[in-house]
């Protein structure tokens, strides 16, 4: 077989324009998400509020425009009133879907605080699991209304006179798991959402909400679960959820790195139930996708099972990611892109320390685990309009996926800033894969960087001692011929390259 794949870019060939909110990240109160992670009183690089500054420096280097928060499973037993007012006089509580201790030292106005500190707008989860109507309307009083009312003046007393005009709301999360906290039918659940979707947007009309999909494509209620959902809450919610999560528990690199293609169905499946319940209802409205949790998540599933319970801020979900981790963030990164007419929110789950491209020692170091890297490429790079990709590849098949292209990529073109970025991954494990890029419809570009996160072993880490054994180079070697880009993208490798459309 002959390796080589190509692509032709043309401006006019138009997915959509790339929501700044695809580079979503989420924050749960969960491990050392919060305490040991974004907030650590006492630490050295720690400011008077607690906040770690050298994890603000890492998060603000990735552009993260919104942030979810406080969960997650989380916040179906959270009680957000636990986490304002004067800090000595919060309450300790046992903390049910991760068995711990949560001292509530941090809540939704230290959040607040530290999302402006990082650049981010915050994206809050509301309690549907042992909490209802009542308390969403609350919790948009006290965030969002200016002032004259109780829970308005509340937060006025706590230090905020100022609301914090949070606009976009979940609507609980993942109440199809058996494993969450007050799990719901889907009947149940889109009458709860749609009664608390109605009180929350009459406190504030200009909230947008997101109700919650299914918790992952392989739930037994998955596809029924949206349509019932929908059925309940169209007319009232601007986004439906999608979680999912991969791992390579076979240590089989070719059949993880297609998982990707599984991403790409599982958006499709849920945009044509959207579309579904769009025509029964005879409505001109368009449901939009937040796919809100992604990522890798299994390395740390052995440990996290001998945990023992009721221990503040314990080190649960510290995946150590490797480059092999960091190719399929890549491709599902690509995938979001893809889909960017449809998906606008997108979450990268977590943040810090659980399941996160950064990593801390508590009263030491921060460091970018390998996933920093291409969720940084996409953020700084990947913003303007995604471009449809017409690409030829050789492929591969597996025993789970069949007709896996070796070359997964997108382009995006920010006519504001005169540029194209082609992000590309090459899959084949052991050989080059020479590519050539048509940009007939821009004439002459130039090639101003082609970025690689290469290397020779696929378990490489960083780690506090070694954070840079996996790190991206500028020296990929694409060259411009006329209006065509060649490249030879190395195996098993992660490639950003920027074009200057500017004559």
């Amino acid at each position: 077989m002959t390796l080589k794949a190509t692509m032709i870019v043309d401006k006019d060939f138009v997915i959509g324009n790339v929501d700044d909110r695809l580079y979503g990240s989420f924050i749960e109160h969960l491990g050392r998400a919060v305490y040991g992670g974004i907030y650590e009183p006492g630490h050295p690089e720690a400011d008077a509020r607690g906040f770690r500054q050298d994890v603000l420096r890492l998060v603000r280097e990735l552009r993260v425009p919104i942030i979810r928060y406080p969960g997650g499973n989380f916040v179906s037993g959270y009680d957000w009133k636990d986490g304002i007012g004067p800090v000595d006089r919060r309450p300790r509580k046992l903390e049910l879907a991760w068995r711990t201790v949560e001292p509530n030292l941090f809540g939704m106005n230290e959040f607040a605080d530290w999302s402006k500190a990082a650049g981010s707008e915050v994206m809050w989860a509301i309690n549907l699991g042992t909490q209802g109507i009542e308390d969403a309307r609350n919790v948009v009083e006290y965030a969002n209304h200016p002032s004259g009312s109780y829970w308005s003046d509340l937060r006025a007393s706590h230090g905020y006179q100022q609301p914090h005009n949070i606009k976009t709301w979940c609507l609980g999360n993942e109440m199809d798991g058996p494993w969450q906290i007050g799990h719901k039918t889907a009947e149940e659940y889109g009458r709860s959402a749609l009664e608390a979707a109605k009180v929350m947007k009459w406190v504030d009309p200009s909230i947008e909400l997101v109700a919650c999909g299914s918790s992952a494509l392989g739930m037994p209620t998955f596809a029924e679960w949206e349509a019932t959902v929908l059925d309940h809450t169209y007319d009232h919610v601007e986004y439906l959820s999608l979680h999912q999560y991969y791992g390579n528990h076979e240590n089989d690199a070719p059949t993880f790195l297609a998982r990707s293609l599984q991403m790409d169905e599982f958006i499709r499946s849920v945009s044509a139930i959207c579309d579904y319940v769009k025509a029964k209802k005879r409505s001109k409205k368009r449901m939009y996708l937040s796919f809100d949790e992604w990522n890798v998540w299994f390395h740390s599933h052995a440990s996290d099972k001998k945990l023992e319970p009721w221990q503040v801020a314990p080190p649960q979900l510290e995946d150590v990611y490797t480059l092999e981790d960091a190719l399929v963030v890549g491709c599902m990164l690509i995938s979001l892109l893809k889909h960017a007419d449809r998906v606008k929110i997108a979450c990268l789950a977590q943040l810090v320390n659980v399941i996160a491209p950064i990593m801390t020692k508590n009263g030491g170091a921060a460091w970018a685990q390998t996933i920093y890297y291409p969720f940084m490429h996409a953020s700084l790079y990947g913003r303007g309009q995604a471009l449809v990709p017409l690409a030829q590849s050789p492929k591969y098949d597996t025993k789970e996926i069949t007709d896996v292209p070796y070359l997964e990529s997108i382009a995006i073109h920010n006519e504001e800033a005169g540029e194209v970025t082609i992000f590309a991954v090459n899959r084949h494990l052991g050989e080059s894969l020479p590519f050539e890029v048509d940009l007939r419809s821009f004439g002459t570009c130039t090639v101003l960087e082609h970025l690689v996160l290469e290397g020779a072993d696929l378990k490489a880490v960083n780690t506090a001692e070694s954070p840079d054994t996996v790190k991206p180079h500028a020296s990929g070697g694409a060259k411009l011929d006329g209006a065509r880009i060649e490249a030879a993208l190395a195996p098993a490798s992660w490639n950003v390259i920027r074009l200057s459309t500017r004559k």
